[in-house]
């Protein structure tokens, strides 16, 4: 079996585990290490269901950075169960980016199309 994986990537941020996040609307994220994400990124919330707050899990949505650890995401939050860390951790609570706001396009680390 083989994968093919693309060696130049166009869209290439790091995934950062998940600190706390706040029962607000705009949710607020925070994550352990500085994240280097800009504003306009779009970001999944994968939350293991020893985290509480499993009703985030799979949620997406465009942030608005207010930190280095810190961003705002365009999820309500007010109604699910409060974000914990667990005595036990089998899985990390993640944020994973996939795309951008694609009027802005500031997050590519490099461009390969031909055109």
């Amino acid at each position: 079996m083989s994968i093919l994986v693309n060696p130049y990537p166009i869209f290439n941020n790091p995934l950062t585990i998940i600190a706390s996040i706040t029962n607000d609307f705009p949710a607020v994220v925070t994550t352990t290490a500085d994240h280097t994400y800009l504003t306009g990124l779009i970001v999944r919330l994968v939350i293991p269901p020893e985290y509480g707050m499993t009703e985030a899990n799979q949620l997406f949505g465009s942030i608005v950075v207010t930190g280095v650890t810190t961003f705002e995401i365009f999820i309500d939050t007010r109604y699910f169960n409060p974000f914990v860390i667990p005595d036990t951790q089998y899985q990390y609570a993640q944020v994973i980016p996939f795309a951008e706001d694609n009027f802005t396009l500031s997050s590519a680390i490099q461009n390969v199309l031909p055109y």
